[in-house]
């Protein structure tokens, strides 16, 4: 098993949430989180005073699915949140050791 963990822009997630469903990809855990890369925020003028934004609203997904279905999974949300511009986002995938859902007790792959 394996955990995607992908940072997009906001107005993203839809299609990349259409692109997973697609794969039959149906379980994830969307937050709201802030953070900055190369970007590294934007100045803005609010009432005639100027100040800086460190860090940018974004979106967090995060999914475990089989190892098999990795590369396809992380294409599509490629393609999915993919606008071309700075700030696009970061994909990452990590090993998970094992899974137990809490309702059965159904561990690892049966768990997902």
């Amino acid at each position: 098993m394996k955990k995607i963990e992908a940072i997009i822009k906001p107005f993203k997630l839809e299609d990349v949430k259409e692109a997973l469903a697609q794969m039959g990809i149906e379980g994830m855990t969307v937050s709201e989180v802030k953070g900055f890369g190369r970007q590294k925020g934007h100045t803005e003028i609010y009432r005639g005073s100027e100040y800086t934004v460190d860090f940018l609203p974004k979106i967090k997904i995060e999914l475990v699915i089989a190892a098999q279905h990795v590369e396809q999974a992380v294409e599509a949300i490629l393609k999915a949140a993919k606008t071309g511009k700075i700030g696009d986002g970061k994909i990452f995938v990590s090993a998970v050791e094992n899974a137990v859902r809490i309702r059965t007790g159904e561990t690892d792959e049966e768990a997902v």
